[in-house]
């Protein structure tokens, strides 16, 4: 795509990584066919191609408006597109350098203003737990808006105390250690079954994706120095082989850190790194499906449905692993229609872009209820509470599923 940029963004470094990336479309239109939010509102402004003139027009010196804003609000960033794309374009970071350049010329709403502060502030800060406690507690008396983002408690079962040689750092996170405490600790367990002992560092906190995603660049790099300053010390002594981050969408972040801090003098090194080691569970258990399958006690004959994670088969580019290695392990799991399409939740957009979000949960819901399953998988907790949120049917992480079977019921 031939691009002319603005004396504003020509020689900086935004501008030219955009500008590369806009060079490698080619208007060829397949990455409309499986946009989710084309599919549902049918403009060209709400599709992969629409959105790329929008920012290459704003980069070129037009002068966004609101509506320019909103069609960009409406992507998703699931990178369904990419997947789709021939020529490797990675709208995913051009996505987040629109938003940001759009942004910061066009001012929000006071409630747009609001609502995105309370979301970036509340939802990464050590008081979401007590919070959310409370929620629980008062659940019939919280706007219906937010109720179905307020899931049951649940407890978390005991951590592990065995001591391994083998160890890696665990990504907490920061709103699934109080949404879902089980994922954390089902994945220590099953880790230590198979003799890896899971560490956390306790300073570490949100990978910085919701930042990242919110146009605040500044405040997510800042979320990605804090994280690599908690992990350095083990880290550099080579006393961890892995850093596991069992959330797809946190690992798809984690996995960016060398490119988003490449040119931090401070960070580079230590972020590349990082990114480095950053593996999701089934990359770190693929070749332990043996050592897997003797410590399972129980096989539930279950059908089990998979939902893959857009962060995972389009972010991570691994689609198709989880569900080869329950199949190892004899389990019967099943992909519904559609199922590389987003299911709505998509970080904070199940909040900002409730409708278009709750569309998309269930035309998802419709499709995995024809596989008539008793439970469904996945891995990513924003996906598993937004389903959650939509059905009676147990939603859960497929590591979650993989303890029970190691446990004693």
């Amino acid at each position: 795509m031939e691009t002319r940029l603005s004396p504003e963004f020509a020689g900086t470094p935004e501008g030219q990584q955009a500008e590369a990336i806009l060079r490698a479309c080619v208007h060829c239109g397949f990455c409309t066919a499986t946009c989710p939010t084309y599919q549902l509102l049918g403009d060209e402004l709400d599709g992969p191609r629409g959105r790329i003139y929008l920012i290459k027009q704003v980069l070129e010196g037009a002068e966004p408006t609101r509506k320019t804003q909103q069609h960009l609000d409406r992507c998703l960033t699931c990178r369904n597109c990419e997947t789709t794309c021939p020529s490797g374009v990675a709208y995913g970071q051009l996505i987040d350098i629109g938003r940001r350049v759009v942004d910061a010329k066009v001012p929000r709403p006071a409630g747009q203003r609001a609502a995105r502060w309370a979301l970036m502030e509340g939802l990464t800060s050590p008081l979401f737990g007590p919070a959310l406690k409370l929620g629980q507690a008062l659940k019939p008396l919280v706007p219906k808006a937010l109720k179905d983002k307020v899931p049951h408690a649940r407890p978390s079962g005991a951590w592990p105390t065995r001591e391994h040689a083998r160890k890696v750092l665990m990504l907490a996170g920061c709103v699934q250690p109080a949404m879902a405490p089980n994922i954390n600790a089902a994945t220590a367990r099953v880790l230590d079954a198979i003799g890896v002992q899971a560490l956390t560092a306790p300073d570490a906190g949100c990978c910085g994706a919701i930042r990242q995603h919110l146009s605040d660049h500044d405040g997510a790099l800042a979320d990605m120095r804090r994280n690599i300053d908690a992990w350095w010390p083990l880290v550099q002594r080579d006393a961890v082989e892995a850093i596991v981050v069992n959330a797809s969408g946190c690992g798809v972040q984690v996995k960016d850190y060398g490119r988003e801090l490449g040119a931090d003098p401070a960070y580079a090194e230590k972020a590349a790194r990082i990114a480095a080691l950053a593996r999701d569970p089934v990359e770190f258990l693929a070749d332990q499906a043996e050592a897997l399958a003797a410590k399972l006690r129980a096989k539930p004959a279950e059908n089990l449905a998979w939902h893959p994670p857009c962060s995972l088969q389009h972010g991570q580019r691994l689609g198709g692993r989880v569900e080869d290695l329950l199949r190892k392990l004899g389990f019967s799991v099943s992909l519904p229609a559609e199922s590389h399409l987003c299911c709505g939740s998509a970080g904070t957009y199940s909040v900002l872009q409730a409708d278009l979000s709750k569309q998309l949960r269930e035309r998802k819901l419709k499709h995995l209820a024809h596989l008539a399953p008793q439970r469904i998988l996945s891995a990513n907790i924003g996906c598993i509470q937004h389903l959650q949120s939509g059905t009676t049917m147990p939603v859960q992480h497929w590591l979650e599923f993989l303890d029970e079977a190691m446990r004693d019921r």
